[in-house]
């Protein structure tokens, strides 16, 4: 009996965490059709929208980007799973990409609207409407590069 009582505290960290990670999963292959990238993740650095061009071109996934660009559109919250504040962006190159940014994690930005200009750092997920930018947060586990995005000024990471 004592052991156990011992080990509820494990016990219970171990389930928050996949509780965690269970809600988390599903939410980024929703937004974005791909599953979760392994803790070995593949990413390979780039850092400009002309790679984002070349990743999609080349149905790429997995890459870590920097960049700059207009909302575009406004979308919904994604409530599934993690929450997911989530917009479109047009690049300089007329590419659009959907920004999926995890609210759950990082703060929202505020008063965001269409037209206004968002740099960003994050992983690229290829799909065939132009790509998902996502990770656009710190990791909390410290496994994940962490990301961030910015609109006037302030940093939401």
């Amino acid at each position: 009996m004592k052991t156990l009582r011992k080990l509820r505290p494990i016990f219970l960290l171990l389930l928050i965490a996949g509780i965690y990670f269970r809600d988390e999963i599903p939410a980024l292959q929703a937004v974005s059709g791909v599953s979760e990238p392994s803790a070995g993740m593949r990413a390979r650095r780039a850092d400009t929208s002309d790679a984002i061009g070349e990743a999609f071109r080349s149905g790429r996934s997995d890459v870590l980007v920097t960049g700059e660009g207009r909302v575009e559109k406004l979308l919904r919250d994604d409530q599934k799973g993690a929450r997911h504040q989530r917009f479109l962006l047009t690049l300089d190159s007329g590419q659009t990409v959907l920004i999926a940014h995890n609210i759950d994690l990082a703060p929202r930005i505020p008063d965001l609207r269409r037209g206004d200009p968002v740099q960003f750092m994050g992983e690229y997920e290829w799909n065939e409407r132009g790509g998902v930018v996502h990770w656009t947060h710190h990791d909390p586990a410290g496994h994940h590069p962490n990301g961030w995005l910015r609109h006037n000024g302030e940093r939401y990471d």
